[in-house]
């Protein structure tokens, strides 16, 4: 029996998963499992196939969090399904967009799989530079700025940090339950539930033992994601 990966692992339910991502539900929904309109289905961008399962794998989540990216793109995500499924087939991995290679070592095969699929370029995960080289967009390239790869050779996904690395909030399943939480471990909601009760920034850090600007970044998150 293959041991399953932790892209695998169930993490969160949709409406969950949705309100981390700063989707709509139905939104996610699509995405990931697919829908039915009238007398005609269609397919999911990133599972293989409908399962009706609420549930989300951390791997469905990270690839979420890829096609979030686009949305201000105004092009319908269902044209990566098959640059998705060609990836999957190529690479031998089940969430390839939750994964390294096609970012970095297999740019090539993102960039084949772009033309074979007459993928429209707004969704584009690479483009030709002008001296030729295999570039990463610039929507992909924000993505990246957004998550950790480990380097243990599967080059799997196991954190988020939804306002970039450079900001201590983080996404991690082992952690916090998937909910948001600083590096620390500390859970972003409950100091900017603290700082909305008008505690002091610097007694709330004392307690955590955290600094000030900790606590900026997980009020500045919380009200964002209120937003």
């Amino acid at each position: 029996m293959t041991t399953p990966t932790a892209l695998e692992r169930p993490v969160y339910g949709m409406s969950q998963a949705a309100r981390l991502l700063g989707l709509r539900t139905d939104a996610l929904r699509r995405w990931v499992d697919g829908y039915g309109r009238a007398s005609t289905s269609y397919a999911p961008v990133i599972r293989e196939e409908r399962s009706g399962s609420d549930t989300v794998t951390w791997g469905e989540f990270v690839e979420a969090g890829y096609l979030r990216e686009y949305r201000a793109k105004q092009v319908t995500l269902q044209y990566l399904r098959p640059v998705i499924a060609i990836l999957r087939d190529e690479l031998g991995v089940r969430y390839p967009l939750a994964t390294l290679k096609p970012y970095t070592s297999r740019r090539s095969l993102a960039l084949k799989v772009q033309k074979q699929v007459g993928l429209d370029p707004a969704l584009n995960i690479v483009v030709l530079g002008r001296d030729g080289s295999v570039q990463l967009t610039d929507t992909a390239a924000a993505f990246l700025e957004k998550v950790d790869f480990d380097d243990d050779g599967t080059g799997d996904a196991p954190r988020l940090y939804p306002l970039g690395r450079s900001v201590p909030v983080v996404l991690d399943p082992d952690h916090g339950f998937g909910e948001p939480t600083l590096t620390t471990g500390a859970r972003t909601e409950a100091i900017a539930e603290l700082i909305a009760a008008g505690e002091p920034r610097d007694r709330v850090a004392d307690v955590y033992d955290i600094t000030v600007n900790d606590v900026d970044a997980a009020v500045r998150y919380e009200n964002d994601r209120a937003a």
